[in-house]
């Protein structure tokens, strides 16, 4: 069953919570849609996802979030995903959440929001999403926008990241220092980073340059495009839900609740 639950006032901050088979308290994964922060693309992309992993045992949420275009940007979009994670102990349901394990998994610029998450516990205090009451666990990382910087300097998605920040690092080095997945790794927390090694949307090297600045993180190269991450009939996501698998266990050293 699929329950849908507010997280502010505006008709785009909800999430949807799919509780799989049983009564017992089911680990949390978050999947967080892409479509390079724009309005265009919705929750829609994420649904399929949820899903499967409800169907694989996982208490799936699935999170809509202000877009580019519709409200969202810079700090908007960053204060909506924190907002939804840090909703999940109070949902009508949360006894049936085990959030001392708490995965996220994002495509592309969910990909970038999901990295960013895992490293909210690090940023400084009076930053979007800063002070977490939430603590993610483990983060799955697919087509990922992880660089903003040289995501910018490439133009990506038509210059995607300069309207999500609403500029060039030039004009906001401290936005990007704040936002960018690869500025806050490594962040102690478990990644894996999966992409198509033909994807030209976002290229590999995104994945390849977060792997740089967290040596732990793995990254697995897969055969295909931008979209074969997200296919859940494909090997990709079952390179994921494996990888998940392995990280179901909270360990001591990953505390999940914020200060």
């Amino acid at each position: 069953m699929t329950t849908t639950h507010a997280y502010g006032a505006d008709e785009q901050q909800f999430l949807e919570l799919t509780l799989p088979a049983g009564s017992d308290p089911a680990p949390v994964a978050v999947v967080l849609h892409g479509g390079f922060w724009r309005a265009a693309y919705g929750v829609d992309l994420a649904r399929p996802l949820a899903a499967d992993l409800a169907a694989r045992g996982w208490a799936a949420v699935a999170v809509e979030y202000r877009r580019v275009g519709t409200g969202g940007g810079w700090p908007t979009t960053l204060d909506d995903v924190a907002a939804a994670l840090d909703l999940l102990p109070d949902l009508p349901d949360a006894d049936r959440l085990d959030l001392s394990v708490l995965a996220v998994v994002g495509h592309s610029a969910g990909g970038h929001l999901a990295g960013w998450a895992a490293g909210r516990h690090l940023l400084p205090a009076g930053a979007p999403g800063a002070d977490p009451r939430t603590r993610v666990t483990a983060a799955v990382l697919q087509a990922g926008v992880l660089d903003l910087e040289l995501a910018a300097g490439q133009r990506m998605g038509d210059g995607a990241v300069t309207d999500f920040l609403g500029g060039s690092p030039a004009e906001h080095p401290d936005r990007y220092a704040a936002a960018s997945p690869t500025r806050m790794a490594p962040t102690g927390v478990p990644v894996l980073c999966v992409h198509g090694e033909a994807d030209t949307t976002v290229p590999p090297e995104q994945s390849r340059r977060y792997a740089e600045v967290d040596p732990a993180a793995e990254v697995a190269l897969v055969d295909g495009d931008h979209m074969v991450v997200i296919d859940v009939a494909g090997p990709a996501w079952q390179i994921t839900t494996t990888w998940l698998d392995r990280h179901r266990t909270a360990g001591p050293h990953r505390p999940t609740l914020g200060p």
